[in-house]
């Protein structure tokens, strides 16, 4: 019990020393000084766990000085906990000096100061494409968390922002952390080979040549830990509907599977052709499990259903034609997974020789794998050779990759050491970022893929709620 309170002690005493919201103790000029060869990260108005996941390791490119302003609130304590967490774990502890500034006028200050290169923005969605905007105008690097916006009139300041982004030679980018998951790169290697996969198929509204479906619950474990979303969270208005969050991983997955470093010019290589929308019931004993509030704030109750439930519309489908090709994505959410279950994912690609899937669901034990199937009609045998020359050109890159027949076709046999977490996929997506602001620019598709990546979620919203 002693050594409990200790503990508690402790920790509160760091977390005064860090987030003490005296304007004076968070002044530039009484901060450790610079390395000159390392990028300086600002975190700006924290909400989202994502935030902290960008410093769960250590990166020689960045100074070890992390500024953090934000208002005052619960949002900004979970994440200096985060980080402490982190600086004080037992195997590989991180070594952050958090400088936390606390007050309403957080973004006029941080603005005036620019403590640091790079601004991380992972939190309330609401204001995040004005934040964007600000820091990208005053020639600070955005390392932004998805979604980038979430209604259309953002969309019209996130490409603004692109445009402003370019004139003063800084870097906005957003954190996709689906394109270092083994599965999906595997996924993306088989489809590049056509000598497997053949020519890709355009498909159609009723039979998209590319469909992706996932689902999600809210109430779960990070790191061990059950999960607190902030009570925000479950407003659309500040989180954004399920059609502009998760679908934004789909969008890009299809993006840089299918037309790998190809520009997407949302303007004439993109038709929304359908969009629905339904919403997940929310309780109010449910809403406290997660946020560990005592009940729904007043900005939801006027959102409450006779029964005082709350609708949420985390669940979305839409279909698109990108370049021609029709994509089929479908996100689903609920509170808690059943007893034994888990997230499911599915990814399809259909080419004229062959599709190649991605299955996540019961029979997988909810642990994605990527198979190879002939087209309908077509021989199993057809693809034995090919699939032997593809996988040892990818055995060339994995070692240890096999296959294994089954009744359908193949299963790629993959070893754990390539299946890293998803918390682990922040750190390499950083390390990308860092590479990019070394080399001063984004490689020339990412920008022009954004942002038709943030059109089709914005148009998908509006004609679903048409």
């Amino acid at each position: 019990m002693l050594q409990k309170f200790a503990l508690s002690i402790m920790c509160l005493c760091l977390l005064i020393v860090s987030s003490c919201s005296d304007r004076e103790q968070s002044k530039t000029k009484n901060s450790p000084a610079k390395d000159k060869d390392r990028t300086r990260l600002v975190t700006l108005d924290p909400g989202h766990y994502h935030a902290a996941l960008v410093q769960k390791g250590m990166y020689e490119q960045i100074d070890p000085a992390v500024f953090v302003y934000a208002p005052a609130g619960p949002d900004v304590q979970n994440h200096l906990k985060h980080i402490q967490s982190f600086n004080s774990r037992a195997e590989n502890p991180t070594s952050w000096q958090l400088k936390v500034y606390t007050g309403d006028d957080f973004l006029e200050k941080m603005l005036a100061e620019k403590p640091g290169d790079v601004v991380v923005l992972s939190g309330n969605n609401r204001k995040k494409a004005e934040y964007i905007k600000a820091i990208i105008d005053s020639g600070l690097n955005v390392f932004c968390d998805k979604p980038m916006c979430i209604n259309a009139r953002d969309f019209k300041l996130l490409e603004q922002a692109f445009n402003s982004a370019e004139k003063n030679g800084v870097l906005l980018y957003d954190i996709m952390t689906e394109r270092f998951n083994i599965t999906c790169i595997l996924q993306k290697l088989l489809v590049l080979d056509k000598e497997l996969f053949g020519e890709p198929e355009q498909g159609s509204a009723e039979n998209p040549a590319v469909v992706k479906e996932s689902s999600h619950y809210f109430f779960k474990y990070v790191s061990g830990i059950p999960i607190r979303r902030p009570g925000w969270y479950f407003d659309t208005t500040q989180q954004g509907e399920g059609l502009v969050d998760i679908t934004t991983h789909l969008i890009d997955l299809v993006m840089w599977t299918r037309f790998s470093e190809q520009a997407i010019d949302y303007k004439k290589d993109v038709a929304v052709k359908t969009a629905r929308r339904w919403p997940v019931m929310l309780t109010r004993s449910q809403y406290e499990k997660v946020t560990g509030l005592p009940d729904f704030p007043d900005f939801l109750k006027g959102k409450l259903n006779d029964e005082g439930v709350l609708p949420n519309y985390a669940n979305g489908e839409m279909i698109f034609a990108l370049k021609g090709v029709y994509v089929k994505l479908a996100v689903t959410w609920d509170f808690q997974a059943p007893e034994g279950y888990g997230y499911t994912h599915h990814s399809l690609f259909r080419g004229s020789k062959a599709n190649v899937i991605i299955r996540q669901g019961k029979e997988q034990n909810f642990r994605p794998e990527v198979y190879v199937e002939p087209v309908p009609g077509a021989d199993t045998g057809s693809l034995a050779i090919p699939l032997e020359k593809a996988l040892a050109r990818l055995q060339g890159i994995y070692p240890n990759l096999g296959i294994e027949q089954e009744k359908t076709g193949w299963r790629v046999l993959i070893p754990d050491e390539y299946r890293a977490g998803h918390e682990a996929h922040f750190q390499k997506v950083t390390e990308k970022y860092l590479q990019y602001l070394t080399q001063g620019k984004l490689p020339a598709w990412e920008v022009p893929n954004m942002i038709a990546k943030y059109y089709i979620t914005t148009k998908a919203l509006d004609l679903a709620r048409k």
